[in-house]
């Protein structure tokens, strides 16, 4: 008979970041925590909603944080999706809210947080390197919603 896990719940929310010309996108590397076969983990900036935050705001807000870009456009929703995996004895459920924002002529970069290299990929390729399926999702998502789509 086997333990049944634990289960943890909670909400985060991101972005599928374009840049002004709509030609690349942003990816997150980690190399911290290597992915599969060890490589780094390819990832999209994304995180826990706070108390009081909307997801619009949890999904700008960790954009800012974790990869240091500041001057954002929000031009769609992208909807919700729940992620499910097992981590460290635990069963997670995530029900994440991904938007596709493009970022200004006049980005202000700051360095991203230290965990993470920030990279501008064209968008075929991120989509491939992107380490977890849910992301490459959210990126199907953003491309289908076009490059000009404002909410």
């Amino acid at each position: 008979m086997s333990k049944e896990l634990p289960v943890k719940r909670y909400e985060s929310a991101g972005g599928v970041v374009r840049s002004s010309d709509g030609e690349q996108m942003l990816v997150l590397l980690r190399g911290e925590r290597l992915g599969p076969e060890g490589r780094p983990e390819v990832r999209l900036p994304k995180g826990h909603i706070e108390p009081g935050e909307t997801p619009r705001q949890a999904a700008v807000r960790e954009v800012r944080e974790e990869a240091g870009l500041s001057n954002l456009e929000v031009l769609r929703d992208l909807g919700h999706q729940r992620v499910e995996f097992d981590w460290q004895g635990t069963h997670y459920v995530r029900d994440e809210r991904c938007y596709l924002m493009a970022t200004t002529s006049a980005t202000a970069a700051q360095p991203p947080e230290a965990q993470f290299e920030r990279r501008w990929l064209p968008w075929t390729q991120a989509l491939a390197r992107l380490t977890f399926e849910a992301e490459r999702e959210w990126v199907r998502r953003a491309r289908s919603a076009g490059s000009d789509a404002r909410d």
